[in-house]
């Protein structure tokens, strides 16, 4: 018998996860990966190659200054196996080779992409690995414009390839330290609309979900005829880039971080900064000049993420919404939780309760461990615990100085934030089944 025949799905998907970090992990700890004599250190390299797996963009390095382009080009290809899922390309795969999907591999592309259906499972894999290759391209050729006259046509092209991917992706990761200096990100672009509008239309979609395209692309963008988990993730996913928009404009209007930017650019940095906030990593202005409130929006942000079964990280959209429902359920008294029309099944609040505790409590005793171990100060611990886990790649300029144990727990919080936490829980668990059997009740107050 097939031996992953015996190995829960939940378990597969977190192997594999590990299994391309590990390969990513050696291939940048060839010398030719480094620039410069020698080669990358291991933990550095380990730490590089699940940021990118993760699609987080927390790093250690400068993409551009200290990897090689074999090393720029692993680390894009980490990006992509990780936004897209390697059973998506596991699958494609065989396809490719005319190969028969197993009943098990259906299964796994189904735990893998949060689809909701296995029968046409094979269908929707397809149209992912599609989509990605359409959206990317178009993305890329857009960037062209303003990166090959700029940079020139070979250089150009590629780095609009590699910031379509990794904005698509939502990997953070950036080549714009050949410019603007080590560690600037997207900083350089802060008053190109042009290229803030590409980056964070990428961002978004990226950030969807491929089930919400399938559902888009087969009901021809009729809204009504969406399926409820479209309608939540596109109404709650517009909310959320709206609000956090004008939040910090309105909170960072006076701040250093948009000192000497016209209105203009004060709309175009809160904008883009509400959209990357949600699992992308890039930035146009300095964060570590915010304001304290501009900081917890942007940790608020970074926690909710985008959206199940998408490339972005974070407790997603859909759990949120779900939690607001419940709030607004036991406000007005109602017994069920209902949105546009439809009732949630019952266990829903709990699902959506254990994943926010869980990166509640994951972050917030990750920050502690790291505020006490690095001598940092809570607020700036907290903000990179939240963009580990919710894979988002924003940070205070931390990272690159942290010892062993923060690189070691952070790289963890990236794994479970990239894996999912209720799929990391099920990894680890027991596999029993349910008892069937029910205690005796009895009530207990709350609230």
């Amino acid at each position: 018998m097939n031996i992953l025949h015996k190995i829960s799905p939940m378990k597969i998907i977190l192997g594999g996860y590990c299994a391309v970090i590990l390969i990513g992990t050696l291939l940048l700890a060839l010398p030719f990966a480094t620039k410069g004599a020698g080669s990358t250190g291991i933990t550095d390299c380990f730490f590089t190659a699940t940021s990118a797996t993760c699609v987080t963009g927390l790093i250690r390095f400068d993409t551009f200054t200290h990897w090689t382009l074999f090393g720029q080009l692993v680390i894009m290809l980490l990006i992509q196996i990780g936004g897209v899922g390697f059973m998506t390309i596991a699958i494609m795969a065989l396809v490719f080779a005319h190969k028969k999907i197993s009943l098990s591999q259906r299964a796994l592309m189904q735990n893998s992409v949060s689809a909701p259906h296995l029968g046409d499972i094979v269908h929707m894999t397809k149209f992912i690995a599609g989509g990605t290759l359409v959206v990317e391209g178009i993305g890329a050729l857009l960037l062209s414009f303003a990166f090959v006259p700029q940079f020139g046509v070979a250089k150009g092209i590629y780095f609009s390839i590699f910031h379509s991917i990794s904005a698509f992706c939502n990997g953070g990761f950036d080549l714009m330290g050949s410019t603007t200096g080590e560690f600037s990100s997207l900083t350089g672009y802060m008053s190109s609309w042009y290229v803030n509008i590409v980056i964070m239309l990428l961002i978004f979609v990226g950030g969807l979900g491929f089930f919400v395209w399938y559902d888009v692309g087969a009901k021809r963008g009729k809204f009504k005829r969406f399926n409820l988990q479209s309608k939540l993730v596109l109404t709650i996913s517009f909310f959320l880039v709206i609000f956090g928009a004008a939040a910090l404009f309105v909170l960072e209007f006076n701040s250093s971080a948009t000192e000497g930017l016209t209105v203009g650019e004060k709309i175009c940095a809160s904008l883009f900064q509400s959209v990357s906030a949600r699992t992308a990593g890039f930035n146009t202005i300095d964060l570590s000049v915010m304001s304290e409130a501009g900081k917890f929006v942007m940790i608020c942000l970074m926690l909710i993420g985008g959206s199940t079964g998408s490339t972005a990280g974070g407790m997603k959209t859909t759990t949120f919404y779900v939690l607001c429902l419940s709030i607004f359920a036991t406000f007005f008294r109602r017994k069920n939780i209902e949105a546009f029309g439809r009732r949630l099944e019952e266990n829903i609040i709990r699902t959506a309760s254990c994943v926010f505790m869980i990166y509640i409590l994951g972050v917030t005793v990750s920050a502690v461990l790291i505020s006490a171990v690095e001598g940092i100060p809570m607020v700036t611990a907290l903000f990179e615990t939240v963009s580990a886990m919710a894979t988002v790649g924003l940070s205070f300029g931390v990272t690159p100085t942290v010892g062993m144990f923060s690189k070691l727990l952070l790289a963890f919080l990236m794994i479970c934030g990239r894996v999912g936490s209720i799929t990391m829980l099920l990894a680890f668990s027991s596999g029993k089944n349910y008892v069937s059997s029910r205690l005796a009740m009895e009530k207990v107050q709350v609230g």
